[in-house]
């Protein structure tokens, strides 16, 4: 089996860790092929070199990419050093602005939330949570895919692929997280993210594409 180090940008508060545990136990749901190795890198647990294992998986994060925090630029300056090394690397949400931000691509806030279900133009419906997004790809990148809030949905540099969307998320726990986050969003973004929740998904056709991914 394929050795997989998860970088740990976050961890599910324990109120919802009864849905469907930990950001680890949630990729290892949709990736049950690899060897899943958790580095707890928000509380400083950094992998030492880019071939400790054999491809490498950022989560999601309630940070920015941009905050001026050790452990994101610590863990930015590795995923850079993955990518340049060209081990396989897959980003997802925070992860995917992470792999664009340090490579020479820009991320920011975006004018408003990304929030439940979304169509990406190349035809796949995935679940989304997100304020910030990539704005600029870096040199050399190449966009695979877009929605309708936000250009640069998906997209591969060499043998890393980062993805906006959460295709890890249960669509129970996304609607715990909107619920509880209400106020911030907005009541009127939270009704229809939640409606949104109800039509067919395609989480199954993003695993393949992280799967592909991490074991080229």
């Amino acid at each position: 089996m394929p050795r997989i180090g998860i970088l740990e940008c976050d961890h599910v508060d324990d109120r919802y860790r009864a849905i469907a545990g930990d950001y680890v136990e949630m990729f290892e749901r949709i990736l049950p092929t690899v060897d899943v190795v958790p580095y707890d890198v928000i509380n400083g647990e950094l992998p030492d070199r880019p071939d400790r294992c054999d491809g490498w998986l950022a989560t999601g994060s309630p940070h920015s990419v941009y905050e001026d925090l050790a452990w994101i630029k610590q863990t930015g300056a590795f995923v850079a050093e993955v990518q340049r090394a060209g081990v396989p690397f897959v980003g997802i949400c925070f992860g995917h602005q992470l792999l664009a931000h340090f490579t020479g691509g820009r991320t920011a806030r975006a004018d408003g939330w990304g929030v439940g279900a979304h169509d990406l133009d190349t035809g796949q419906r995935l679940l989304y949570l997100h304020q910030d997004q990539v704005m600029d790809l870096p040199a050399g990148a190449k966009r695979v895919a877009s929605t309708d809030h936000c250009a640069n949905a998906v997209f591969t540099n060499g043998a890393s692929l980062g993805i906006q969307a959460h295709p890890e998320f249960a669509a129970e726990y996304l609607e715990a997280l909107l619920v509880a986050r209400e106020e911030r969003i907005g009541h009127d973004e939270v009704e229809a993210a939640l409606a949104s929740l109800e039509a067919p998904r395609h989480e199954d056709v993003a695993a393949a594409w992280m799967l592909r991914t991490l074991t080229a």
